[in-house]
């Protein structure tokens, strides 16, 4: 997958496109990310205790990973990854202005 954990992106569609925020769970598996402030939604919790109201929890969902787009910390735009093999390490680069990312 080329968006980790920790990286700033910016969602390029969907009902929250152009929202930007970081990464803060990635799921291979399904090809999906969770981005903080993001696709929220609202669980309702029934009170676990007598005497205890119920609560409504905001939570972010997750999104695909096609409805995202990294952030380059050198040049603060949207980019596509690349990568890069030197002695034997494997590096990702923006494609725009071809910095390590």
């Amino acid at each position: 997958m080329n968006i980790h954990k920790g990286d700033n992106v910016i969602i390029i569609s969907g009902k929250d496109k152009g929202k930007k925020g970081k990464v803060f769970e990635v799921f291979p598996g399904r090809n999906s990310l969770a981005v903080e402030g993001v696709n929220i939604r609202k669980k309702h919790a029934k009170p676990k205790k007598s005497g205890e109201k119920g609560q409504i929890i905001e939570k972010p969902a997750s999104i695909n990973i096609s409805n995202a787009m990294v952030i380059c910390s050198r040049c603060n735009r949207p980019t596509r990854i690349g990568f890069k093999i030197t002695e034997g390490k494997k590096y990702r680069i923006c494609k725009k202005c071809e910095q390590d990312i």
